[in-house]
């Protein structure tokens, strides 16, 4: 895949533009989203990275177009969990729901810039050691286990990492609008909107360490990378307000991503094995008869495997809630019949 530096140039600006637009159009006002305006802007989002898969697909190969859509899905899924921490610090620190989409705005953009830095790491590291594949795959499935198991036992809130900037940082008890800090008695403090941002840029920091090499697992195009990173952020503010309630009742979004993403470390071993270069494995010879996963079956599988684990997750769910239907009824119906004092 020939890219020019002018056509990251474009790209770069472009997503910029997008982020400025959203800003001032959006996010400058105070305002909680309406379910409709959340909606439309959802499916135009999700809409332009469709048809910018279908142009990458036209203009450099269905291969690279496969490529885009597999790394896209995997992104999207990975920021829908991210979706869930946030819900889970706006909580925490009691934000304002008219302030929530500030939060979310400087979240999504901490996210993108970290993950440019890491993209443009991995793109290094992938052209000079092809060793490299052997690392991101045993990372990945380190992190599916700690995805299908530790998920939501730790609040980010009550972290070590966010324990600490209240020890550094003098922190006063409110709110002052959107301010993220403020004067009291000839003392400047911060306010708990500054350490809600820092609680997110912290996640995001850790969200990286996940996505990067996943992403890098179905593609070794840096410019992959990055657009399907830039388009699965693109809409992620206006996808919380959407689906905010649903996200409570994907219970297995957790476990459907670590199947994600074991099946994609399991995919770089396969690789490193096939591009083997190391001296001390094989004799630094590759071993060609490890099969190299298809991109239209990983693509597949990305697809079923969220389709199976938000389908499980909302038949769960329906089933717990008849479940405490009736037993609340139950209670109902007895405390009318009890007697009167």
């Amino acid at each position: 895949m020939n890219i020019t530096p002018l056509v990251w140039i474009i790209t770069i600006i472009v997503t910029i533009l997008f982020f400025v637009y959203e800003f001032f159009a959006h996010v400058r006002k105070p305002h909680e989203p309406t379910i409709g305006e959340s909606a439309r802007w959802s499916a135009f989002y999700i809409g332009l990275a469709l048809l910018f898969g279908v142009g990458i697909g036209m203009v450099s190969g269905w291969t690279y177009g496969g490529e885009y859509f597999a790394g896209y899905l995997t992104e999207k899924a990975l920021s829908i969990d991210n979706l869930f921490v946030f819900l889970i610090i706006m909580t925490s620190f009691a934000v304002p729901k008219i302030y929530q989409q500030k939060v979310l705005m400087i979240g999504i953009i901490i996210a993108l810039v970290l993950r440019g830095i890491f993209i443009a790491a991995g793109a290094a590291l992938i052209s000079n050691f092809s060793g490299v594949f052997y690392i991101f795959g045993a990372l990945l499935l380190f992190l599916a286990y700690r995805q299908a198991f530790a998920h939501g036992d730790s609040n980010p809130v009550d972290g070590k990492f966010m324990r600490l900037v209240r020890r550094v940082l003098p922190v006063s008890d409110e709110y002052d609008g959107d301010r993220l800090t403020v004067v009291k008695n000839g003392r400047r403090y911060v306010t708990p909107m500054l350490l809600v941002i820092i609680a997110i840029g912290f996640v995001d920091l850790v969200f990286a360490v996940d996505s990067i090499p996943a992403i890098y697992g179905l593609t070794n195009e840096p410019y992959i990378v990055f657009t399907a990173n830039a388009f699965a952020l693109m809409g992620l503010r206006q996808l919380y307000f959407l689906i905010g309630g649903l996200l409570e009742r994907l219970v297995y979004l957790a476990q459907g991503l670590a199947v994600i993403l074991a099946f994609i470390g399991v995919k770089l071993v396969l690789h490193a094995m096939h591009v083997n270069e190391l001296p001390f494995i094989n004799g630094g010879e590759p071993m060609l008869w490890a099969p190299e996963i298809p991109i239209w079956f990983s693509l597949l599988f990305i697809g079923v495997t969220i389709a199976v684990a938000t389908v499980a997750s909302l038949v769960k769910t329906r089933g717990d809630r008849a479940k405490v239907g009736p037993a609340d009824a139950e209670t109902a119906a007895a405390v009318e019949e009890s007697p009167r004092g």
